[in-house]
């Protein structure tokens, strides 16, 4: 099935390519929002986008629970790669907004002897719906992953060590990101 992206591309994206190109569109749109709303804004504006993909397949947000349940069934005791694009722009007053953008993959590996009941009270529960590949790893999904090779938080949504080296190569400590309450 060719996806709204890859017919507007024109093209099969690879995994990496289509999530970088969904981060960037993200990242491009807020700033563009942002510097025509707010032209005195200095900082950076993150986009990002993730796919799961077990055995070639793109496996996105499964949205129905019959989905999530079948995906779910098929990856016990498996191992697949998400594959997280991230965009980062720098604005500031006066200035072009720079880009700097990266794709981050963690191999996933999920327990083998998850039940088909726990299977189904995950999936009740409405947590995979409305996530890549229809798992998390910081919340009820958490205990199914067996191994996670990689950057963890690659997994959590973005990696941060992706992150801080972008906001880094756009001239910003990544401490530069923190703010006090």
């Amino acid at each position: 099935m060719v996806s709204a992206v890859e017919s507007s591309e024109g093209r099969a994206l690879d995994p990496d390519e289509y999530v970088l190109l969904l981060a960037r569109r993200k990242a491009a749109d807020v700033a563009a929002r942002l510097a025509a709303d707010d032209p005195a804004f200095d900082g950076i504006v993150i986009g990002g986008d993730s796919m799961f993909v077990l055995d070639g397949q793109i496996l996105g947000k499964p949205h129905t629970a019959e989905t999530a349940t079948a995906r779910w069934r098929d990856m016990r005791g498996r191992t697949g790669v998400l594959h997280s694009g991230h965009s980062v722009f720098r604005l500031a007053p006066g200035q072009s907004p720079v880009e700097e953008h990266a794709v981050a993959e963690a191999s996933v590996t999920f327990t083998a002897d998850m039940t088909d009941d726990e299977i189904d009270a995950y999936v009740a529960s409405g947590e995979p719906l409305h996530v890549a590949g229809a798992f998390t790893i910081d919340s009820l999904g958490g205990p199914f992953i067996e191994r996670v090779d990689g950057d963890p938080s690659t997994v959590v949504g973005m990696s941060l060590s992706t992150l801080r080296r972008l906001v880094r190569a756009l001239g910003l400590r990544w401490t530069d990101t923190w703010t006090s309450s």
